[in-house]
């Protein structure tokens, strides 16, 4: 029997520790807390906080560990490669893995990485939306467009309908990459040329519930979009399901029309069932998958 699974799960301004168990039928997370973490800490401040963390959850030596961390990162080789991305600058160059290493009390097992979006489309895998399908693309939309393409329970970054490195942000639709027209900054600067009206994508959608016309239009003009843009990688990955995370997912009900208009094409369309745990379960799943 595989004892509990420690991850530390890194977002824009968080770090998260938890146990994962895997054991059971369906995966779970059975201890988690979570630190503040700042975008332009330096790299010790940011070390010290992994090794909080690690000290927390006390496992044995020996063990494995997962570690989910966004992107731009070396995540074979542990070293960060955040240069002029406005977050974690101190870490660019910087040994994470060895120095994660060299601060515990004693010599873990292995100290794996892995790309946040791929952990989360992982867990969504495991444990969410996605279970009992072979080929999912799971993306999570908020102040960008991340993704995962999983085949057979591992996150791909080539082949058949896969974008470079997995990444759909590198997808160009209009003349410019994705994130132009699908993001939180895409949708407010829409609805501001529009309107002159600065406001947030829930406030926007909340116009376009109450039948705001102009709201409507740009919700329904932009997931159409993002249909049309993955259309054609829905149809060369396979995929049987495609999972929508991240904070613009909350939008749900105004999202799936355009966006199944704008895929033209019969996949699954669910919204992520467990964002908050699903990073960490993939993460889990990773560490023990090699």
């Amino acid at each position: 029997m595989r004892s509990a699974v420690p991850v530390l799960e890194v977002g824009g301004s968080h770090l998260t520790a938890a146990l994962v168990s895997l054991d059971a039928a369906l995966p779970s997370v059975t201890r988690m807390r979570r630190w503040h973490v700042e975008p332009d800490c330096s790299a010790a401040s940011f070390v010290q906080t992994l090794l909080e963390g690690a000290a927390w959850l006390d496992v044995a030596p020996g063990t494995d560990w997962g570690i989910a961390m966004p992107g731009p990162f070396d995540y074979d080789a542990g070293i960060g490669r955040f240069e002029g991305v406005g977050k974690f600058e101190a870490l660019n160059g910087f040994d994470v893995r060895a120095a994660f290493t060299a601060g515990l009390p004693a010599a873990p097992g292995r100290v794996v990485f892995l790309n946040d979006a791929d952990a989360f489309g992982l867990g969504e895998y495991a444990a969410g939306a996605a279970r009992g399908f072979r080929r999912a693309i799971c993306l999570t939309l908020g102040t960008g467009v991340g993704s995962a393409f999983v085949a057979d329970g591992v996150a791909l970054s080539s082949g058949p309908g896969v974008p470079p490195d997995g990444e759909a942000h590198f997808i160009v639709w209009g003349g410019a990459e994705l994130e132009e027209t699908v993001s939180r900054r895409a949708i407010r600067r829409g609805y501001a040329e529009l309107t002159g009206q600065h406001l947030d994508v829930h406030e926007i959608a909340a116009l376009a519930r109450a039948g705001d016309g102009v709201a409507a239009a740009l919700l329904e003009r932009t997931f159409r979009a993002l249909g049309e843009a993955l259309s054609p990688h829905v149809r060369d990955f396979g995929a049987e399901v495609l999972v929508l995370g991240g904070s613009i997912a909350g939008s749900f009900d105004l999202i799936e029309p355009p966006l199944r208009k704008g895929l033209a094409r019969d996949v699954v369309l669910r919204v992520a069932a467990d964002p908050e745990h699903a990073p960490l379960i993939g993460a889990a799943a990773h560490a023990c998958s090699g």
